[in-house]
């Protein structure tokens, strides 16, 4: 595989396994242990991955909940109602899109560091990465519709953004499966 080192693990002078590592890392033999030890750039690169995932929830969380306060929104007669979710929508969209930031920073590390050399030829990557820019188009569409209902221009039913709101569900599903499975 192209930019990749293929390690075999040694147990009693034995080969037990043989371990694909980014070859812009540095792996050694502890002689005192079973495992080869991979030196800062592995740890990193998981570091990474971990910040990568956090964010990604912290993201999804607020991109599940945001288009449920639409649905209240749209069902609301009182203007105070209003008001106070307008406030919610516009608060919650200014606290996820930090994370929308990092979730891509991380992504994008990882992606040029590690899976492109690795998975540059793949279907999946480029399927995930098209995925990833629609969630992020749908991330931006969800602040023009804060602002229409802001001005009480949007002319949206609740139902609509029942709808509406089970998108990033479908993305989730399928990005997950991309990058567990690997289809093709």
């Amino acid at each position: 595989m192209n930019g990749a080192l293929y390690i075999e693990r040694h147990i009693n002078k034995r080969i037990t396994g043989i371990y694909l590592v980014p070859a812009n890392y540095v792996t050694i033999y502890n002689q005192n242990t079973t495992r080869p030890q991979v030196l800062s750039g592995l740890h990193l690169m998981i570091w990474i991955k971990a910040l990568h995932l956090i964010f990604m929830v912290a993201w999804f969380a607020g991109l599940f909940y945001l288009p449920r306060l639409f649905v209240n929104h749209a069902m609301a007669d009182e203007e105070a109602v209003r008001e106070r979710l307008g406030l919610m929508e516009s608060k919650l969209y200014r606290f996820i899109t930090p994370w929308m930031v990092l979730t891509l920073v991380f992504g994008s590390w990882l992606l040029i560091d590690y899976a492109w050399q690795a998975y540059a030829l793949m279907y999946w990557l480029k399927i995930k990465l098209a995925l990833i820019a629609c969630l992020v188009l749908y991330h931006f569409y969800c602040g023009k519709i804060i602002r229409e209902l802001a001005n009480n221009t949007s002319r949206r039913s609740h139902i609509w953004f029942r709808w509406f709101n089970e998108f990033p569900v479908l993305i989730l599903f399928a990005v997950v499966i991309l990058a567990v499975v690997k289809p093709f």
